[in-house]
């Protein structure tokens, strides 16, 4: 069995940060990735622009020409595609890892659901988290016109939808949806949208919300899903009410895979559900384990991003080849 330097788990935008700064240090590097090529973007919605500059997600030295300031889904992917060519990356792609495994030696077995097993002296986790949204565990959650992604708004049209959160994601949707002819409800819990809202869709929804081309139902939660409506609560009046609900998108964020980590062997807060890692390494509990990017969040996703978490790369690989560790700057709250 080939012994790699370092395996990274994740092919995302930090996962390649990794990648890159393996192969610019001499590491013998492997991406294992479940998808394809930065498959969680792949999976945005079809329309969304990055909060985030184009600079400001660039990898690998590489600039992100784009004739606007702002990077859409599609340049995205074509820009990560082409600086992964650029580096020679090492990929196994629709490979979907079960678990690492340190041994006695100090390596490492990755193990992954298809029954082959990979090994390495190192070992990062890139896996962000996307792949696992927030669940309201309500009846009728799993039910087939409910879904936990928003793609675009074409198949929507002319019908009634629910969207519960408000966030980008829940923001985005309804001005889209509602541009193409939906009628559409967004139910929240709290008492006006998230403060975090990109800055330039904020005028927007809330002045939709005034003509009346939006609903919103603040201070509320959903109870209940079934195959035409859904049933809202208002938590300061305790009143209940059905809404019409052709589709619902639950849009109330994403967490790193916890099951993952913890058959690696990382410990994990049990209120935050942040791992354990050095601030300044970014190894695990586990020698030779290291984490890198969004999967460092746990609960709090909203404050690790591509910008930020691309750099606990050069970190790690300074770690990895015994160089003094380049120290990775906080990210100023985003406004």
């Amino acid at each position: 069995m080939h012994l790699h330097d370092v395996i990274i788990i994740g092919g995302g935008p930090c996962g390649l940060a990794m990648g890159i700064e393996a192969a610019k240090s001499g590491l013998d590097h492997l991406i294992l990735e479940k998808g394809s090529v930065t498959e969680s973007i792949r999976r945005y919605p079809k329309r969304m622009r990055f909060f985030s500059t184009a600079e400001n997600i660039e990898i690998g030295g590489i600039p992100f020409p784009i004739s606007g300031v702002k990077a859409n889904r599609d340049e995205a992917l074509q820009y990560y595609r082409k600086v992964a060519g650029y580096y020679h990356l090492n990929f196994e792609l629709f490979v979907e890892v079960d678990r690492s495994e340190r041994q006695g030696d100090g390596t490492f077995f990755v193990f992954t659901t298809d029954g082959r097993t990979f090994q390495a002296k190192n070992v990062v986790l890139a896996t962000g988290y996307f792949d696992f949204p927030r669940m309201l565990d309500i009846p009728g959650e799993k039910l087939p016109h409910v879904s936990h992604y928003y793609d675009e708004p074409f198949k929507y049209s002319y019908t009634s939808v629910v969207i519960v959160g408000g966030s980008n994601s829940a923001v985005e949707a309804a001005l889209e949806l509602y541009r193409h002819d939906v009628n559409v409800t967004i139910v929240h819990k709290d008492e006006d949208f998230r403060r975090t809202v990109k800055y330039w869709l904020v005028p927007d929804v809330k002045n939709r919300v005034k003509e009346g081309k939006i609903n919103t139902m603040f201070d509320s939660i959903v109870k209940a899903i079934e195959p035409d409506h859904v049933l809202v609560e208002n938590t300061k009046t305790g009143e209940e009410q059905w809404l019409p609900a052709n589709f619902v998108f639950l849009l109330v964020g994403y967490l790193p895979d916890e099951a993952l980590l913890r058959r690696c062997g990382v410990d994990l807060d049990p209120e935050t559900k942040i791992p354990a890692y050095d601030p300044e390494t970014f190894e695990t509990n586990v020698p030779g384990l290291y984490l890198c990017g969004t999967v460092m969040a746990g609960v709090r996703t909203e404050k690790v991003f591509i910008e930020n978490g691309r750099d606990h790369a050069a970190a790690i690989a300074d770690h990895l080849t015994g160089r003094e560790v380049r120290k990775v700057a906080e990210l100023i709250e985003r406004i």
